[in-house]
C-alpha cells in the first residue's frame, strides 16, 4: 500500500514535532532552570528606577480634603506585578548551552544570528524554560508578592527565596548561567 502524498507531508510534520517534543515537555535542570528565571528577575530589580510613593488620595472628605492612602512603591503590589509582568517572555531570550559531555548550563542569548548551535532545538529550549517560569510563577507568585511587599526580598536573594525557600527546586544546589551575543557587558562571551 503507498502512502498518499499529503499523508507522507503529515508523517514528516509529527516526525519533526515528535523529535522537539522531549526538550519542550521536560526540564532536566530544575534548579538551573529556577536560577536562570532568578536571574532575570534580579536583572529587573537591578535596572529599577526609584519611584515616588503611590497617592491613592483620589477622594475628596466633606472638608475638601483629599483622603485616601499613600503607598510606599516599595511595598506596593504594583511593583511585583510590573517585575514580574514579562519576566517568562524574557526567558525566551534563554537556552541550553552544552559544557561538556555531562554539563549543560542556561544562557541569555541577546542575539540569535551567532549562536553556533542547532537553533530549532535552541527554540525549543527557549520555550521549554519560558513555559517552566510560568508555572513556577503560578506555584509561587502569592507568596513571592508577600515576601517583596515586606521588603524580605533583596538583590542577590532571589535565587535562594524563589529556587531554596519557594520552590525547594534547589536545595543547597548553586548553578551559574551566561550571557551570549551582546558584546557591551566584560562577562558575555561569544559564540
Amino acid at each position: 500500500m503507498a502512502i498518499k502524498p499529503y499523508m507522507r507531508s503529515i508523517l514528516i510534520v509529527a516526525i519533526a514535532f515528535l523529535s522537539v517534543l522531549p526538550a519542550t515537555l521536560c526540564i532536566e535542570d530544575k534548579c538551573a532552570a529556577c536560577t536562570a528565571i532568578a536571574e532575570e528577575l534580579e536583572r529587573g530589580l537591578l535596572k529599577e528606577k526609584p519611584r515616588n510613593h503611590l497617592d491613592m488620595r483620589h477622594r475628596l472628605d466633606s472638608k475638601g480634603q483629599r483622603e485616601g492612602k499613600l503607598i510606599d512603591y516599595r511595598a506596593s503590589e504594583l511593583r511585583v506585578v510590573e517585575l514580574l509582568e514579562d519576566l517568562c517572555e524574557k526567558m525566551q531570550d534563554y537556552t541550553l548551552e552544552k559544557v561538556d559531555s555531562s554539563t549543560k548550563t542556561w544562557i541569555k542569548v541577546n542575539n540569535w544570528d551567532l549562536l553556533k548551535t542547532n537553533k530549532q532545538e535552541a527554540r525549543a529550549h527557549s520555550k521549554a524554560i519560558s513555559s517552566f517560569c510560568g508555572r513556577l510563577l503560578e506555584q509561587t507568585e502569592d507568596d513571592f508578592t508577600e515576601l517583596m511587599k515586606k521588603g524580605s526580598v533583596q538583590v542577590g536573594d532571589v535565587s535562594k527565596v524563589l529556587c531554596e525557600d519557594l520552590s525547594n527546586y534547589c536545595n543547597g544546589k548553586s548553578s551559574s548561567n551566561k550571557t551570549v551575543g551582546d558584546e557591551n557587558e566584560d562577562t558575555d562571551r561569544e559564540l
